[in-house]
């Protein structure tokens, strides 16, 4: 390369996608950890998600059986509300 201008140029580009590595490196590691951090905790509220509807239908299935109107307007708020997080 003989070009001083071509030179600098092709330098400069080079520097800008060293620099946009490092960017991009910096911010995956950060994200990594940050996923580390959230997934445990995520984990904790699927099972207790889980341990609450399976506990409605429990109620529901009974429910069914002693029809008592309350407890079914009770169910039927509940289950709105889990709809609504989901």
């Amino acid at each position: 390369m003989k070009s001083d201008t071509t030179t600098t140029a092709l330098n400069l580009i080079l520097a800008v996608l060293v620099i946009l590595g490092v960017y991009f490196a910096l911010l995956n590691i950060m994200r990594t950890r940050e996923l580390r951090r959230i997934t445990p905790v995520a984990m904790q509220v699927n099972t207790k998600m889980l341990m609450i509807q399976s506990l409605l239908t429990d109620v529901n299935n009974y429910n069914q059986q002693a029809k008592d109107p309350e407890m079914a307007k009770m169910l039927q708020a509940l289950q709105t509300q889990l709809s609504a997080i989901k």
